[in-house]
């Protein structure tokens, strides 16, 4: 172990002067005591909020207590990188029925491995200044309580969304962990500054966020189109309008985001159009297609049909377009049981839009008979 005299205070400036070095937008430290947060954690999967995702439950309160993932671990450096593309697109995607929306996280390249490589980098620097260190790094990669640790190390404070929220950068970024088993001196949180705002609750299309602080997953719109593997419940369908992978409505709203800040990680920007690609193109890929396009992306995890299942939905949510139409019904004659399932329903949604469209053209040619009609009658009759 290392000395008594060795000054840790030094050590952990330098620590975040590397973090900003490796590009890092911000570093903070704190201990691995979670204690507090247990009985939440316990609460939420009695609730089942977690839905399919076992491995929520599969390490039981370890997710609270870092020091059994990393026997010896004295603290957590926690780290903070801003994935904010620019020209982000939101509201154009989101409004056109056509296109296809995803979330702005998964535009670029995955995240983990460019977070985790520079974390262990960080981790040998440490260590080349202090060699008898231990470390190990996580990105959403462990059975750990990431934002509460993040929030106590000083990078910002959990939302009503359950999100990280920075004063000065507000959400739209990426946080990371790297535990060691020295006695760096530990930063101060930060004060919660949500205050009254419940803005995310009231915008989150499935009512997602069952109290402040609290997302029952199995109405999120970013666990039904990542990590639920199984048919999406009906009742949700419509409500996904056109997010085939994820959902950022609820930092869309917040009021913090203003302050959000564009990243400069070329990563991170938007590749192969998807920002701003029709989900009929999407739809048609092939499988060789989609796993060459999302080579490198986070959105290749759900796979093939998971994709092909949650464009349906997307396209049933669509304005009727017989092109539509064909598609799914030539999609549908190769298709899994599974996305056959959301090709029916898909149909089933685009022929009560025709239907309608029918409709209001027979009441609009109606009208103008009658219109006709009543010009050509006397005026006693």
């Amino acid at each position: 172990m290392t000395t008594p005299s060795f000054d840790y205070l030094e050590l952990a400036n330098r620590i975040k002067l590397w973090g900003k070095d490796l590009g890092f937008n911000k570093v903070g430290i704190t201990n691995v005591n979670l204690s507090d947060h247990e009985d939440n954690l316990t609460k939420w999967l009695a609730n089942n909020y977690h839905g399919d995702m076992h491995y929520m439950e599969s390490h039981g309160l370890m997710r609270a207590r870092p020091a059994e993932l990393a026997p010896g671990a004295l603290r957590v450096i926690s780290v903070r990188l801003d994935y904010l593309p620019s020209d982000a697109r939101f509201a154009q995607t989101l409004q056109d029925k056509d296109k296809a929306y995803v979330s702005r996280y998964a535009l670029g390249r995955d995240y983990h491995k460019l977070m985790r490589k520079r974390l262990k980098k960080l981790g040998e620097q440490i260590k080349d200044y202090c060699a008898n260190l231990n470390y190990r790094p996580f990105v959403d990669s462990a059975p750990i309580l990431e934002r509460p640790l993040a929030e106590k190390a000083g990078l910002g404070w959990v939302g009503k969304h359950s999100l990280l929220l920075s004063q000065e950068a507000g959400s739209w970024f990426f946080i990371g962990e790297l535990l060691v088993d020295i006695p760096l001196p530990c930063d101060q949180p930060v004060s919660e500054n949500c205050g009254k705002c419940v803005a995310c609750i009231k915008i989150c299309p499935t009512n997602a966020i069952v109290e402040p602080y609290v997302v029952d997953a199995r109405r999120c719109i970013s666990y039904l189109t990542i990590e639920l593997k199984d048919a999406i419940p009906l009742e949700f369908r419509s409500l996904l309008g056109n997010r085939i992978y994820g959902c950022d409505d609820c930092q869309l709203i917040c009021p913090w985001n203003q302050y959000a800040q564009l990243s400069v990680e070329q990563d991170f920007q938007a590749r192969h159009k998807l920002d701003r690609t029709s989900l009929l193109k999407l739809f048609l890929w092939s499988e060789q297609d989609f796993l060459n396009n999302t080579q490198g992306s986070p959105i290749r995890r759900i796979g093939y049909q998971q994709w092909l299942r949650n464009i349906s939905v997307a396209l049933g949510n669509a304005d009727y377009r017989q092109e539509i139409v064909d598609a799914l019904q030539q999609q549908r004659e190769i298709a899994s049981p599974l996305v056959q399932e959301h090709i029916d329903w898909a149909l089933e949604q685009q022929s009560k839009k025709q239907k309608v469209i029918t409709l209001t053209g027979n009441e609009r040619l109606n009208a103008r008979l009658i219109r006709s009609i009543e010009k050509g009658l006397p005026r006693d009759a």
